[in-house]
């Protein structure tokens, strides 16, 4: 079969506002339950209801208090899983072949059957997008729902990402990103969509519509960076205020 052009290729993605995201979660919550139900085995949690609780995710929103270059600080509420970058570093180092790369929609999966839980990809991910299921003892991802996008037994407005079905904002778009006449790609060209850090080279789908400046400063208090090791990523949005 003779390869399609680079520029022809699906590439399957979302697309996420942080203009309009509020942080509620629901996202995080709808992508645990799918795909603790859907994934094969279920996303672990282990001591959940005791001191130390911790768990498999494979969407989480992280908090950030940002300077813009003109008027007061702003709280950025950050939703984060997998970019289905297109030169996937996860995908060259995995040892085993496990991470891959689907050619005919571009979506980043992993093969748990020859994944050996050694954490390289979790290493080489610059986004922390990839973790180590304990109970399990492989490494997940997310999937775009890839169970839902191609279900045809679902009616077609739920085969989506269930992240996007259940955004109450509406600040999670999917569709074809190589597309350029694309419902998401259209929303990228309007709004300025940007990759998470670019510099990187990792060529990300997945695409992060710019925060507005605000007038005035927010109604409620703050919220604190809930991960301190994305604080490469409260610089990238830093820079991006600054271009606003």
């Amino acid at each position: 079969m003779t390869e399609l052009p680079v520029s022809t290729k699906k590439k399957l993605g979302l697309v996420i506002d942080l203009d309009i995201c509020v942080g509620c979660h629901a996202c995080v919550t709808s992508c645990k339950g799918w795909n603790t139900e859907n994934y094969g085995a279920p996303l672990s949690d282990m001591d959940a209801y005791g001191a130390d609780p911790s768990g498999t995710f494979l969407n989480r929103v992280h908090s950030f208090e940002v300077q813009p270059a003109t008027g007061p600080a702003q709280t950025i509420h950050f939703p984060k899983s997998c970019l289905h970058c297109e030169d996937a570093p996860c995908v060259t180092v995995c040892p085993t072949g496990a991470s891959y790369k689907r050619q005919e929609d571009g979506i980043v999966l992993v093969n748990e059957s020859a994944c050996i839980g050694c954490g390289l990809c979790a290493w080489a991910c610059p986004y922390g997008a990839r973790e180590l299921d304990q109970a399990a003892g492989v490494m997940k991802k997310c999937t775009l729902c890839i169970d839902r996008i191609y279900n045809e037994n679902l009616p077609e407005v739920d085969r989506v990402p269930a992240c996007v079905r259940t955004c109450p904002a509406g600040a999670r778009h999917f569709g074809d990103l190589g597309d350029p006449d694309s419902a998401v790609s259209q929303l990228v060209a309007d709004r300025g969509g940007m990759d998470l850090m670019p510099e990187l080279g990792t060529k990300p789908v997945n695409k992060y519509l710019p925060p507005r400046p605000k007038d005035r400063a927010p109604a409620a208090p703050l919220t604190p960076i809930a991960d301190v090791q994305a604080t490469g990523i409260a610089g990238w949005l830093d820079r991006m205020l600054e271009k606003f």
